[in-house]
């Protein structure tokens, strides 16, 4: 068991004298009940909130925010013997990508070994937001980005309106929730405008325009927290 304010401070919430001024404030939580200064916690176990938002505790867990090349798959081993997207980050503690970005696509890809955090970004109920910059061919008329702010027909079923903009004539900005394998693909070719290249530019709260093809970096605590905050449950 380890001291409360500790495990703050390693969380990067702050200073061990910070945390204990948050504790006294009644501004942490553990396992639901508000926290008392001296209180200890077995970061495998308890779940500690600070600000009602669940804080990454458990000791070993790495986040990394990958920019996935073109020509690389988004698994942890492939069988064609393809350079996966584990192939680029550090081996030690091992990691796993949260969804999947199909082989001719790139851009921004989580890694993780926070089983329950990757959870709760692939359901859909959280409904985490997802960006994608789409070069299309031809130029879309205002009654296929109509329907794709509606929602379109697709073999699996209609997709959920998505938040759609151009910001060149053969150019698309749309945000989706849903997860479905290679959605914003197949939603342009449903409205006659396949997809010449695609990119994905921001993750729930997460962009980084500096990092460069097949470049990763550890997230910030601060970045953890954020998606913590994306991925709580509004019934709680």
């Amino acid at each position: 068991m380890i001291r409360l304010q500790k495990v703050l401070a390693q969380a990067g919430i702050g200073s061990r004298r910070v945390c204990e001024e948050y504790i006294e404030d009644g501004r942490v939580s553990v396992n639901g009940a508000i926290a008392e200064l001296g209180d200890k916690v077995d970061p495998d176990v308890d779940v500690v909130e600070f600000d009602g938002v669940q804080i990454g505790v458990r000791p070993g867990m790495m986040y990394y925010l990958l920019n996935k090349p073109t020509g690389v798959v988004t698994t942890a081993s492939d069988p064609q013997g393809r350079p996966t997207v584990v192939d680029l980050v550090p081996q030690e503690p091992r990691v796993f990508p949260v969804g999947r970005l199909d082989f001719e696509t790139s851009g921004l890809l989580l890694l993780t070994n926070d089983g329950d955090l990757t959870h709760r970004l692939t359901h859909p109920s959280f409904g985490v937001d997802k960006e994608y910059l789409a070069e299309v061919e031809g130029v879309p008329k205002r009654s296929a980005l109509r329907a794709l702010r509606e929602g379109v027909e697709l073999d699996d079923g209609p997709t959920a309106p998505a938040s759609v903009s151009q910001p060149a004539e053969n150019l698309l900005k749309l945000t989706i929730h849903e997860g479905r394998n290679r959605q914003v693909r197949r939603m342009c070719e449903a409205v006659g405008h396949p997809v010449v290249r695609l990119v994905r530019t921001r993750i729930g709260p997460l962009t980084d325009t500096t990092l460069k093809a097949g470049q990763w970096r550890e997230l910030t605590q601060d970045e953890v927290r954020a998606l913590e905050r994306a991925v709580r449950d509004p019934d709680d």
